[in-house]
């Protein structure tokens, strides 16, 4: 039996996310505002979000997300797009 995969957001909030859900779709339904300028479709690097813990959790970054990466603003070897982890 696995254990619920939890995301935290900010030191008191945190949400279960279930299989198949990216960062994005975990934020967007329990009202936390995560940029997302192309509908979460990797096509812009507004959800880029940095992991803290947990990475093992996701899923591999495609190529097509690392090049969205190279856009994004203050990145760090723990980035991700929130749509596609």
């Amino acid at each position: 039996m696995t254990q619920p995969v939890k995301i935290r957001f900010s030191a008191t909030e945190e949400f279960e996310a279930g299989i198949g859900d990216s960062i994005l779709d975990v934020a967007l339904r329990n009202g936390i505002a995560l940029d997302h300028a192309c509908g979460g479709v990797c096509a812009c690097s507004t959800c880029h979000v940095k992991i803290e813990a947990g990475a093992e959790a996701l899923n591999e970054a495609t190529e097509e997300e690392e090049d969205q990466l190279d856009q994004a603003r203050d990145l760090a070897l723990t980035s991700r797009l929130g749509c596609q982890a």
